[in-house]
């Protein structure tokens, strides 16, 4: 055997061996904003807190230990929670009202932010001397925690209170879709953005800030961002625990974008079953072959869409489908109901504005292909595209 074939294998051994260490190798763990407790406990030492949380508010690699606790354990004086919609554990139905009540396991006071006012008032806040958000957030416009989080921001200005935001992950984490325009303010539309932002809730906040976008004098507030480690834009998360009633597993929070449009249509997203946002159907057979039936469930949803009627739709749960924005299932079902506009968009208002404008709507009418539709964002997107960079706490994906 020649030394210059020995040589040959030795130097194929090594290229072989240091690909197979670089494939083996793995990330830091990410580590949550919520979970940087030392630098935490730092900053509210000695301060009288209020928290806007929900059931998503976990150290989720600490035993999953809710941050109200691990914050109590700390030595941190919370003097009140305020709730987001779906209420501090998360389980009332979309829309429904959320009382005021106290934490059982700690007595703490508990405001509701969706029930007689969506923004802490300057009572609330004027024994507090930090607000602090830790909410997960899945990455779309219409999802409203984020809404709860610009309207506190605000309330936080106006009173000369410090904004903390514990920064989470994106897992819907793209940027797509129509930017809500003038005019199409409201609760699932308070920014001016995408209806996929990407961007964490701690960028969001800063997006926010930066802009001017608080309706409050002045209209920027003191804020920290205790940001995420080890976690890129791009980089997959999934979620531990579901986010909202009918957000029970990742594939819902994938498809959750595209189909939140069908909440504006006579066309059930699978609101009453057990796998919301993963079917779609209504009580006509035109519309597939598979069938489902929306009950009152608790848990999920009381008073769903088609309640106690079979449904003739599609099952998407085992679609593979790796996230973003597709028009395809809403042009889809638009085709099968005949392109009857007053029966389709039954709720043409919440459509406008859950697209944030009612050119989607028109388009669709119009009879304009995805691409066209798609092309007519474009201007708005790289608008957006280059306003967002200037928020990143993180490094970006390649577009």
């Amino acid at each position: 055997m020649s030394k210059r074939f020995i040589n040959v294998c030795l130097t194929l051994c090594f290229i072989f061996a240091s690909a197979l260490s670089a494939t083996t190798q793995t990330k830091d763990p990410l580590v949550l904003g919520a979970e940087r407790m030392d630098e935490i406990v730092r900053l509210l030492n000695g301060k009288r807190v209020g928290l806007i949380v929900n059931q998503t508010s976990i150290l989720e690699h600490q035993d999953q230990q809710h941050v109200l606790d691990a914050l109590l354990d700390n030595g941190i004086e919370v003097v009140k929670v305020f709730a987001p919609e779906h209420g501090f554990r998360g389980t009332a139905d979309a829309g429904a009202t959320v009382k005021d009540s106290r934490d059982q396991k700690t007595g703490i006071p508990i405001i509701s932010l969706y029930g007689k006012n969506k923004k802490p008032t300057a009572e609330q806040l004027a024994d507090l001397d930090v607000v602090v958000f830790d909410i997960q957030d899945v990455g779309a416009r219409f999802y409203t925690y984020i809404s709860t989080m610009q309207y506190a921001m605000e309330a936080c200005a106006a009173n000369k209170k410090p904004f903390v935001v514990l920064d989470r992950p994106n897992p819907n984490d793209f940027v797509d879709g129509p930017v809500r325009q003038k005019g199409f303010e409201s609760f699932v539309g308070v920014a001016p953005i995408p209806v996929l932002h990407g961007l964490t809730v701690g960028e969001l906040a800063q997006m926010i800030n930066g802009e001017g976008w608080l309706n409050a004098n002045p209209d920027t507030c003191e804020l920290t961002v205790i940001t995420l480690e080890n976690w890129n834009h791009g980089d997959p998360y999934w979620l531990p625990v579901k986010p909202s009633p009918n957000l029970p597993n990742d594939q819902s929070i994938r498809l959750y974008p595209s189909l939140c449009f069908f909440e504006g249509t006579n066309i059930s997203v699978g609101r009453g079953t057990y796998s919301p946002f993963q079917i779609l159907g209504a009580p006509d057979s035109r519309y597939g072959n598979f069938t489902f039936t929306p009950v009152s469930l608790p848990g999920f949803d009381t008073k769903p869409l088609h309640m106690d009627k079979v449904c003739y739709g599609v099952d998407l749960r085992e679609l593979p489908f790796e996230g973003g924005l597709t028009l395809k299932f809403l042009m889809d079902f638009y085709e099968k109901a005949g392109k009857d506009q007053a029966f389709f968009f039954s709720r043409a208002n919440w459509f406008d504005l859950l697209a944030g404008t009612k050119e989607l709507r028109y388009q669709m009418v119009r009879g304009m292909s995805e691409k066209e539709i798609r092309d007519s964002w474009k201007p708005d997107l790289d608008k957006y595209k280059k306003m967002r960079k200037k928020y990143l706490l993180y490094p970006d994906y390649k577009d």
